[in-house]
């Protein structure tokens, strides 16, 4: 039997512009990558459909995969302006010294900047496991300002391919070493 093992926890959510090669780990997750301290965790969906061809009588059939999604979910749980910036295609961010200020709208605004996001779940028992993808949020965003909870954000990026090959996602885990 491989290596199976049980996850627990939440992890460390990192974000950084694409620019069309995956960095080392080490150059992903760095204090200036985190995106935000998670709360209630991260998921990550992939979902695909496919199309059969199959004759009146179901003697003979085919399929073909047609559509593959890969999203990863979290709830972030400190954020600020800057973060809005990778939440909106639309958005832009000035600051000076004593504020900064985002303005999101306006498609004639919209970039196409792609961003690396990585999970990165931490197990010292079990080894780290790593989820890599390159996308962006899609899904819109939004927060509310409640005198009993926190304000958080729920981004959902989608993945893009981030090769030629057409890889939506990267899951690394290490192995543990017997001594």
């Amino acid at each position: 039997m491989d290596s199976e093992r049980i996850t627990l926890g939440s992890g460390k959510l990192y974000s950084m512009l694409f620019t069309g090669e995956i960095p080392e780990d080490a150059e992903i997750e760095t204090e200036d990558n985190q995106l935000a301290h998670i709360k209630g965790g991260a998921s990550i969906e992939y979902t695909a459909e496919t199309y059969t061809a199959k004759d009146d009588l179901g003697v003979v059939s085919k399929t073909k995969l047609t559509n593959e999604d890969v999203i990863l979910k979290a709830g972030l749980l400190t954020w600020c302006a800057k973060t809005l910036k990778k939440m909106s295609s639309t958005a832009r961010v000035t600051e000076d010294t004593r504020k900064r200020t985002v303005k999101i709208g306006g498609i004639k605004n919209q970039t196409d900047e792609k961003y690396l996001i990585r999970f990165l779940h931490e197990d010292e028992e079990d080894g780290d496991i790593r989820v890599t993808i390159v996308g962006k949020n899609e899904a819109g965003f939004s927060f509310s300002f409640a005198k009993d909870a926190e304000s958080t954000i729920e981004p959902q990026f989608k993945a893009h391919p981030m090769d030629k090959e057409g890889t939506l996602l990267i899951f690394d885990e290490e192995i543990p070493q017997t001594a």
